[in-house]
């Protein structure tokens, strides 16, 4: 697959309008799981003609397309983050909304063994853990 979102979206054959390609390199330069206000606002700094139809509509189409993936972290917001990033988990912090992301072989390994008991080859999985944080930590 391409390297980055855009490249991912022609050669999809995806069209891509400038505003597309504003919400694409948006995407791409975010290090966070914005929802679709939060792009609107990232993509209002370059460009601010752009509408909030706009942004929901190609976020939908990207997602569509298998380019991002839509997480659900409880709060009532869809957030989106680059399907093609190496695969991690999600820790979010219930007082704060922060989510931070995490790889842990132990859970890995674990998941798949879990699995293979089951009579299944795994394929994938996303794991949501939801905490506050401790008085001590």
């Amino acid at each position: 697959m391409a390297d980055t979102i855009l490249q991912r979206c022609e050669a999809l054959g995806l069209r891509l309008t400038d505003q597309r390609r504003i919400v694409a390199a948006v995407l791409e330069e975010a290090d966070d799981h914005p929802d679709v206000e939060r792009l609107y606002a990232r993509a209002c700094a370059v460009d601010p003609g752009i509408s909030l139809a706009t942004v929901y509509r190609t976020v939908k189409l990207f997602e569509e397309a298998g380019i991002l993936e839509k997480h659900e972290f409880r709060d009532g917001r869809a957030r989106y983050e680059d399907a093609e990033r190496d695969h991690h988990d999600h820790l979010i912090d219930l007082n704060s909304g922060e989510v931070i992301e995490f790889v842990d072989a132990e859970i890995e390994a674990l998941q798949e063994r879990i699995a293979a008991r089951l009579g299944y080859q795994l394929k994938g999985h996303r794991l949501e853990l939801y905490g506050v944080r401790r008085k001590d930590g």
